[in-house]
């Protein structure tokens, strides 16, 4: 018999044990997130500690080797007749990338300066170009800070002298880098 809409066989246990198990899968999932939180206390992520920046050397080769890698390959297989054009084709692909190593820290007081460095190219030239025996390549030139080679009558970006000078509030630092683009 049902009086006035309610059901009195014992429906309320029914939502009591839901109740319950509910609280125990709270319980649960509490536990399980407490390693997680004591494990991003422990590490010291905290948002007012910063990583310390990498090195502005390492840091600086890094930049230069993807971007000269970059440019290299968009120019090699010209026409080792256009490799002054070729050069040319690569500093003006870097020239932008430069530009975004040059400001990349400048809110954090490190300033970049690159340049590129001919006697350091015309060096690694004469004394480093591939040559030898079963090689058919032509000679290396150096072309403004730029190493091409001739290999089946294309001209081939082998590397990149730079010349990159670091100025931050522990004073200033010069690094010279060969960034090979093709072995």
């Amino acid at each position: 018999m049902r009086l006035g809409g309610a059901d009195r066989t014992g429906g309320g246990g029914e939502r009591r044990e839901r109740a319950q198990l509910v609280l125990a899968a709270a319980a649960v999932v509490a536990v399980a997130l407490a390693p997680v939180v004591l494990a991003y206390l422990q590490l010291g992520a905290h948002p007012d500690v910063r990583a310390p920046a990498p090195e502005p050397g390492a840091s600086a080769e890094r930049f230069l080797e993807r971007a000269t890698h970059e440019a290299g390959s968009e120019v090699t297989g010209d026409a080792w007749s256009d490799r002054r054009l070729a050069v040319a084709e690569v500093r003006e692909s870097l020239a932008p990338r430069l530009r975004t190593l040059e400001t990349s820290r400048v809110e954090w007081g490190t300033v970049f300066r690159v340049a590129y460095a001919p006697e350091v190219a015309a060096e690694w030239a004469a004394n480093e170009c591939p040559r030898g025996a079963g090689r058919a390549f032509g000679t290396c030139r150096a072309v403004d800070g730029v190493v091409v080679q001739e290999r089946a009558g294309e001209t081939t970006v082998l590397t990149v002298a730079y010349d990159v000078t670091v100025t931050s509030e522990e004073g200033r630092r010069e690094f010279t880098f060969l960034v090979p683009v093709v072995g």
